[in-house]
């Protein structure tokens, strides 16, 4: 059973820092695109950040520069770094993993900023 479990969400200040992690059990992570998504009270859900099997990463525009996506092939994982946060970064962040196949989420980390 493949499982995508996030974890590091929590209340931020404005302007501060956070890191995410998501750990991927169940099937082979090393072909997998892995990416983050987030979902706004209200709203759809938006492409954060992706990184390929080969390293190529891909941002949305909203958070180049301030967003940074990693992955760790040996334990399976995918992060995503948080900087500088804005009040209109609060959203429950899902972690997900992708191939031409096969298509995985997790179930969410809420993420708040607020002062």
């Amino acid at each position: 059973q493949v499982q995508l479990v996030e974890s590091g969400g929590g209340l931020v200040q404005p302007g501060g820092s956070l890191g995410l992690s998501c750990t991927v059990s169940g099937t082979i992570f090393n072909v997998y695109t892995v990416g983050w998504y987030r979902q706004a009270p209200g709203k759809q859900r938006e492409l954060v950040a992706t990184i390929t099997s080969s390293g190529s990463r891909n941002y949305a525009n909203s958070v180049k520069g301030r967003f940074t996506i990693s992955r760790d092939n040996a334990n399976t994982a995918v992060y995503l770094q948080i900087n500088i946060m804005k009040p209109d970064a609060t959203a429950v962040y899902y972690c997900n993993a992708y191939s031409t196949a096969n298509d995985y989420w997790g179930k969410g980390t809420l993420v708040t900023v607020s002062s």
